[in-house]
């Protein structure tokens, strides 16, 4: 990971990370000190560094602070999809560190603070705290939905549905890490990247931004995006928040069984 500033841990940790966590499952102060045993450090990552390269080892967990990354592949021809963007709260190395080599690579769209474990220690606390491993089964099925509807946006999708799709879920992402608010938030990426995402012109997207506001459904100003007629836009972009169950909880153990009386 290239380019980086080592910090010494904060000791109240309590970041984005965990409040996405304590969505579907119960930690106790134990099980967020053992987590943070493992952090090696926070790292300050500056923007336009890759944090993940697409056919190289890669075996950390880092969870995302503050800031946000671009998960992306580079073609022969030199153009790039985006197949996900990492927002506090995610996981980089999710599913990099399971592969042999990564599929992916991995860019900081802006500057970003992260907390970072190996996943040797992160698998080793699973072994102890089978919870850990539950949550962490939990994100995945998160990840797979998400780039489920990736591939709706593309395949079946029109541009202004995508568009429409894109806001609402980066906007619940944000809000479910307390980063938004309840009917508008801050975009955090360039319209580039959006492009790069849905597989749109950056000429095109403008036009279809242009036409949610136009049609009364969001209100724009800057980078400050407000949902206007939110009924209205899920409708037309077939939107239903990928919200977790919680995780349920542990049986309590069987009682044993009762001990024949022996004969008198």
């Amino acid at each position: 990971m290239p380019n980086v500033v080592r910090k010494v841990l904060n000791d109240n940790w309590n970041g984005p990370f965990i409040t996405r966590l304590r969505r579907y499952i119960d930690l106790a102060p134990a099980d967020i000190a053992d987590l943070r045993s493992l952090l090696e450090s926070d790292l300050n990552v500056g923007k336009r560094r890759d944090l993940v390269v697409d056919g190289y080892e890669y075996r950390k967990l880092c969870f995302v602070r503050d800031g946000v990354a671009a998960r992306y592949k580079l073609l022969r021809n030199g153009k790039r999809q985006i197949v996900s963007i990492l927002l506090p709260g995610d996981v980089v190395g999710l599913p990099g560190s399971f592969l042999d080599q990564a599929n992916f690579s991995v860019i900081a769209l802006s500057d970003m603070k992260l907390e970072v474990c190996s996943l040797d220690d992160f698998v080793a606390l699973c072994y102890r705290r089978p919870k850990f491993g539950l949550a962490l089964s939990w994100l995945a099925a998160h990840e797979a939905t998400m780039y489920a509807e990736r591939i709706i946006d593309i395949g079946r999708r029109t541009s202004i549905e995508r568009l429409a799709h894109f806001l609402l879920e980066i906007h619940c992402r944000l809000r479910l890490v307390g980063r938004a608010a309840e009917n508008d938030f801050e975009l955090p990426v360039s319209q580039e990247v959006m492009s790069d995402a849905l597989g749109l012109s950056v000429p095109h997207l403008n036009r279809m931004l242009a036409k949610l506001r136009g049609d009364g459904m969001i209100a724009a100003e800057g980078r400050r995006v407000t949902f206007v007629d939110r009924k209205a836009l899920q409708l037309m972009a077939h939107f239903q928040p990928a919200t977790l169950t919680r995780i349920p909880v542990a049986p309590a153990p069987a009682a044993p069984p009762l001990r024949a009386l022996a004969p008198s």
